[in-house]
Formats: C-alpha cells, structure tokens, sequence
C-alpha cells in the first residue's frame, strides 16, 4: 500500500473538531448550584493594559472561595464542555474563573502561542487573589493547552497559585511540541499551527491536510493552503535548539517555579516525553519542598484525548483503564486548598506514581520513576534480522534499505495528535514496504514486563549529507498482530545535540541515540517483540530530503542509501527497562 493511499484512507474523514482538547469528564453530571452568582465578560487588565475576556462563577453572592482557574484559547467558555467545568467547580464549593487567553475571541491583544501566558497567566492569579470573592488560593486545572497555561504561569512562583493539575502538557516545546528528535512534527504543527491556531477563533476550513501538507518548499506551506500565520513561520526559522526555544524548556526551568503538580499523561500522548520530565525535574529541583513532596504522576493507556475510551486503535485495554476524573481532581484540590484530609494515593506519604501495566492492563502504584528495580536490557540487532539479548559475534554485518522522500513510510499509529492516526495499531498494511528492516525476538516462553525509559542505539551510514533514522517497538502475538507501542526518531545533524547541527559525512558509520520515550507492557508467554527501523514516518513528520540543505527552505530532494550495521563493532540495539518478576 502507498504512503498516499494509507494516509487518505486514515485522514480523508479528519476535521480540526475532531481534535480533542479538554478535560475528561466523561460522566458529571452535575448542576449549577441553586445560589449561583455568574458575571461574563468581565475585562481584566493584563500589565500592559490588554484586557483579556473573564467569566466568574461563584457558588453564592457572598462568601470568599478557593477558586479554580481556566484560560482557554479553544472556546469562550459558553459551549457545553467548558461550561461543564463551571458546574464542576461550583457543585463542588469552589469559584471558577473562565478567561479567553490574549488574541482569542473577545479578548483584546495579539495572538501567539505561548509565550504570551507567562506574564497574562501571572497578572491573572495576582487579579483573582485581589477580587472580594476570593480567599487567594487558585488553582488551576486542564488539558493540552490548558494545561501549557498552567506551567507558564507557575513560572513567576505567584503565591496565589497553590496547586495545578495538568493533563497531557508539553514541557519542552522544541523536543515535544516542534521537534521530537529534531525533525518537524509536521502534521500536528501545520492543522494545529496553521489551521486551528491561525485565526481569533477556531474555524475550520476545507484544507485538504494529505495533499497541501505535502507542499515544499515547507516555508511556503502556510500561504500555500491560504495563511499568512506568523508564529508557525518562526517554528520553521528554528529548526534548532536555539534562544528562541530556551524560554519555553520548562524542565529546564523547575528551579522558578514552586507548585504541586499532578502530572497526568498517556502512553500513547504527543506530549508524554514532557509529562515524565516535568515530574523528574520538579521532585528534584523546584524551588520548595512542598513542590518536591507535592509532585503526582498518573500515566493510563490513552492517547491526546485521554480517559476517552477503553479502546485505542486496534487495541482493547478494559473499563478499569479509565479512571474518575471528577473525584480525583477535587479530592487534590481540597487536600491543597481547603486543607481536607484524604487517604489516598494522591496525597503524601503515598505513592506518587500510579502507572497501567498495558498487556496486564492493571494499574499499579510505584514510589518513583523510573523505577528502582528496574534492569536495563539491550536486545541487539543482527544481520539475519533476528533480535536478542546476545551481542553479535561476528566482525561485520549490516543491511540496507533506500530512503526515497518523495515515497515515505506513512505514519499508522503512534504518539500523536491525531484521533484517526494516534495508538496502536497492526502495522500489517507496512509489510510489503522494502523501506523498513524488521528484527524480531523468539517468542518469550513467560510473562515479562518491561516499564521505564526506552531507547535505541543504532550505527548506521548514509549515502546522503543529512537524513533521518527511526526506531519503532512493535508488539507481535501469536496470531501475527503486530501493533507499535512507541516509536522514535533522530535528525543525522543532530546526533551530538540539537544546538549543534552537524552534516554526516557521506558512507561514515555513526551511532546513532534514539530517545523512544517511555512505555510499559506486560508479555504474555508466545508474544514476541519486533524493532522496525527506517528513515520517515509521514506526515507525523516532516521528510528529512537528504540534501543537507537549510531546513524549510529547498524542494530538491534525493534517495538515500542507508545502511543499518549490526557487528561486534557496530552493535545496533534497543535498551529496554525489563522489570524482575517477584
């Protein structure tokens, strides 16, 4: 099957409303307290004079509140899902606060993604803090973007900001949002960026994303399907780890903020790289010890759009893999704002990492991540495209594949945006492609888990100045499904780091460091794991076309001959977290 007909057939349907970005409250039900007092568009005054759009609920006229925050760039807070948090907040004693963030519906100012939420975001706490309703604790909660607004604005350690929940939140703008492995995530930044992020409102036009996302040069794509969307122009000038990108590393920034968090996240999240780093970062080096102490850590099999549906892709994980949001949220608010105590798993002196074991589909609690007991393994790669925990032997060994752009590996599966594309998936519609080596162990003959950070070491050479490598750990059961748990990708220039491009020298042989995130599932006996690697994964991410030219700006591309080596000298590998059994 074809790249363009696999994505056709997956996408054809795909509209930006299909795309999910709020919380998941599956089943509240709840009303507006009889007493309700609500003021709309209540203009609240940014530092620079900007006024951005405020709702206020309050559950009675009189009375001070523990209020719970919303800023929102998808809505102006009157659709039925947004005004489902309102009747969350006030059902459950607290005031809510509904503000459209800068440049978006009736809110004053200039549109552009992120940066802007770390002063808005800070002026707003100060302002709910100040209000008579108020008894100066905020907090904050939401999802995706939602949830960026929440960490942005914890930057400036506002003591109003008492405790965030954020859900399935970048952390790392360049390595999550932009530039996973440092090659474009073409297909979320353009439908997101361009189409959904480009106007005042979220409109949505007939963009064909198959056929105008292939359009190249890439700095002409947005104008090309009819915007002119500064903010997605400057991700393009930035291919690299530059000044641009440093304000928005928010792991690199936990030493500035000072706020308990309960990071929720997906196995199979765009975002989930920065949803395990912001927890890490913040337990070791925030800037209190009530941070520290107050980090949380839920992972579930889900995707974006988390806590949605027990399936995902091709794969069934149980009704025990959703989980209550509603109770869970208001049991770590009142634990940090109304001082309730709770015995839970959420609240000190329990564990602070609650992750679901996919193939044993159970969920666990764990005192860290990763975890202590856990057994790093390689599995290497042979030439006879078998995989295993021995070291290859012999003195060479290595298999090629050509790497044609204008003919890339179609994305079917995966950590991304994307409803029709994102989870697992049976890669059987790839198997006729000769642009992917496929290494695969012997069936394991008992359950084994592996849990924890996953990465691949791969020495390889290329005909061509700059290219991409790709590694993908796939599943195989005993009736030949085969579906992707997680994947990763390395930019051939960015090998020694993403500030520092370097061109390859064409038919050298470099290692290669692939960071495949983090994953966890249990083997059952006969499953077998297989390891994919290949050169695109389309139109998740942009093609690299093998020129060494300036990224964005050529439309010439070229075949690359890539060559995968697998000897005592070059042993290519992936290093899995193997947990013991008990």
């Amino acid at each position: 099957m074809s790249m363009r007909q696999l994505v056709f057939g997956l996408i054809i349907t795909l509209s930006l409303s299909s795309i999910s970005h709020g919380q998941s409250f599956p089943d509240f039900k709840q009303a507006f307290p009889d007493t309700l007092k609500v003021m709309y568009h209540v203009p609240v005054a940014m530092r620079d004079g900007v006024n951005l759009t405020t709702d206020i609920y309050l559950p009675t006229a009189d009375g001070k509140y523990p209020t719970l925050l919303i800023r929102d760039m998808y809505t102006n807070g009157s659709s039925a899902g947004r005004q489902k948090y309102a009747k969350f907040a006030t059902a459950n004693g607290y005031a809510l606060v509904f503000q459209s963030v800068r440049g978006r519906y009736d809110s004053e100012g200039k549109w552009y993604p992120y940066f802007q939420e770390i002063n808005d975001g800070d002026d707003t706490l100060t302002w709910i803090a100040k209000q008579s309703w108020s008894d100066g604790k905020v907090g904050m909660f939401g999802s995706s973007y939602l949830a960026s607004v929440q960490w942005l604005a914890a930057i400036n350690k506002n003591p109003a900001l008492v405790a965030i929940a954020p859900a399935v939140s970048p952390g790392n703008y360049y390595r999550d949002v932009a530039y996973p492995g440092g090659a474009f995530s073409l297909l979320s930044r353009a439908s997101w960026g361009i189409g959904l992020a480009g106007s005042r409102t979220n409109m949505s036009f007939p963009i064909d994303w198959v056929n105008g996302i292939s359009h190249l040069p890439l700095e002409n794509l947005a104008e090309n399907v009819g915007f002119k969307v500064p903010h997605f122009q400057d991700w393009l000038n930035h291919p690299s780890y530059d000044d641009y990108w440093k304000p928005l590393n928010l792991e690199a920034r936990a030493t500035e903020m000072a706020v308990p968090a309960l990071n929720i996240g997906g196995w199979f999240d765009v975002f989930l790289r920065s949803t395990i780093g912001s927890y890490q970062t913040m337990t070791k080096e925030s800037a209190s010890a009530t941070s520290r102490n107050g980090q949380r850590l839920i992972i579930g099999p889900w995707p974006h759009g988390w806590n949605k549906s027990s399936k995902l892709g091709d794969v069934e994980f149980g009704e025990t893999s959703l989980i209550d949001t509603p109770d869970m949220l208001i049991e770590w608010f009142d634990y940090w704002m109304k001082g309730s105590d709770a015995n839970s798993n959420l609240i000190s002196g329990k564990a602070p990492v609650r992750i679901f074991i996919m193939g044993e589909n159970v969920w666990r609690d764990e005192q860290e991540w990763p975890l202590a007991r856990t057994e790093y393994r390689p599995y290497y790669l042979h030439a006879d495209k078998s995989l295993s925990d021995k070291a290859p032997t012999a003195t060479s060994g290595a298999l090629n594949y050509d790497y044609d752009p204008a003919d890339p590996v179609p994305t079917l599966g995966g950590n991304i945006m994307m409803p029709k594309l994102r989870g697992p998936y049976d890669q059987k519609p790839l198997d006729g492609r000769k642009d992917i080596l496929r290494f695969v162990t012997e069936p394991f003959t008992k359950a084994t888990e592996f849990t924890g950070p996953i990465s691949a070491e791969i020495y390889a050479s290329s005909s061509a100045p700059d290219t991409d490598f790709m590694a993908k750990l796939i599943i195989v059961k005993p009736d030949g499904t085969a579906f992707n748990l997680v994947d990763g990708v390395i930019r051939a220039r960015y090998r020694e780091g993403f500030d520092t491009p370097k061109l390859i020298e064409p038919g050298k042989v470099y290692k290669y460091e692939i960071d495949m995130w983090a994953s966890s599932y249990m083997l059952s006996p006969g499953d077998r794991i297989r390891i994919d690697v290949t050169s695109s994964n389309y139109p998740r991410l942009a093609r690299n076309l093998n020129t060494g030219a300036d990224f964005a700006k050529t439309s010439q591309m070229k075949i690359a001959n890539q060559t995968i080596h697998m000897s005592k000298q070059y042993p290519s590998s992936i290093i899995l977290p193997m947990i013991p059994s008990e």
